[in-house]
């Protein structure tokens, strides 16, 4: 009889429209009378981005009086779907802008480059045609990477560094470090799930304490959120350097690193090894009950945080 029961409800919940579908209206609508809208920039012959940005976006850049604050986004999600409550905490004291890294969302390319640094590159391109001359970059996971790649590519554009979950480099020996206790053999394997029980062992590596969902929420989310499969693996492919061609990077920007104090894939000794390598420049605060995914799990002690930090930045007559 349950066997019965359950096999309905699996039926019908097939039946279903898709919760995402429905929800990302709802989410564009919402971001809309938060003040930023979604604005296609080709920043160069056959690669677009998509970029979540101020309504009046020249105006709100950094020639008016609010600072630019740049969100990016990980491996699992979009931008606005990944900073939803970030942007809603902050878009009434800082120009906000949220892109699309390139095969997320609403971002392509016809290029065949899938390094970090064509990501920060395209990145700057962009920000650059909304007027955007100096910002913070907040970045999480795989968009800290980028973050930091930006900063050492255009130090005159970054004026701070907020890293979330993440470090400057994924190198090769820190990569087998991380994969090996996840036990997982690729990072492909690992954030690019081809069933729903992969992405709930995801989400739950992914958390402090991910709550319990129906089945048919995965089946949902893997059919919107990963889409570009092989080109998002060969960034991951893309992402990780030998050994032998890693310095470790010295940054003119002040960084400030958040940290998920129960992170499974970038742990506490990582972070703490980080902000020892990066000297007196950076700050570290560790989140407590939050993993890798801690502004979406923690959004309000988050976005406490961050209010914090971008307060220290922006304090009256601060420059780089």
């Amino acid at each position: 009889m349950d066997d019965a029961v359950h096999n309905q409800a699996e039926r019908e919940s097939e039946r279903m429209v898709n919760t995402f579908k429905i929800y990302k209206p709802l989410l564009r609508a919402t971001m809309k009378l938060a003040g930023v809208r979604p604005q296609k920039i080709e920043v160069e012959p056959g690669t677009v981005m998509n970029i979540w940005a101020p309504t009046r976006s020249k105006k709100n850049a950094n020639n008016g009086k609010k600072p630019a604050v740049v969100f990016l986004h990980g491996f699992v999600g979009d931008g606005i779907l990944t900073w939803q409550f970030q942007v809603l905490a902050l878009a009434r004291d800082y120009a906000v802008y949220v892109p699309d890294l390139l095969f997320f969302g609403g971002s392509s390319t016809g290029d065949g480059r899938r390094t970090v640094g064509f990501q920060a590159e395209c990145l700057a391109k962009g920000l650059a045609k909304l007027g955007v001359q100096q910002c913070t970059l907040v970045g999480f996971s795989y968009g800290a990477v980028v973050a930091f790649r930006l900063a050492e590519l255009q130090p005159e554009l970054v004026e701070s560094v907020v890293a979330t979950c993440s470090v400057p480099v994924l190198t090769e020996s820190l990569s087998r470090e991380c994969l090996e206790r996840l036990g997982f053999p690729t990072w492909s394997e690992l954030l690019l799930p081809d069933s729903a029980s992969a992405l709930k062992k995801l989400l739950e590596i992914c958390s402090f304490h991910f709550p319990r969902l129906p089945k048919c929420v995965f089946k949902h989310a893997l059919e919107v959120l990963f889409d570009c499969r092989k080109e998002r693996a060969e960034l991951l492919e893309a992402l990780v350097i030998p050994d032998k061609d890693f310095a470790f990077p010295q940054y003119s920007q002040k960084v400030h690193l958040v940290m998920g104090e129960n992170d499974r894939i970038f742990p506490a000794e990582v972070a703490k090894s980080v902000k020892e390598n990066l000297g007196d420049s950076a700050t570290l605060v560790c989140i407590e009950k939050a993993g890798h995914m801690v502004a979406l799990e923690r959004p309000f002690v988050y976005n406490k945080c961050l209010k914090k930090i971008l307060a220290s930045i922006y304090k009256a007559g601060h420059t780089k």
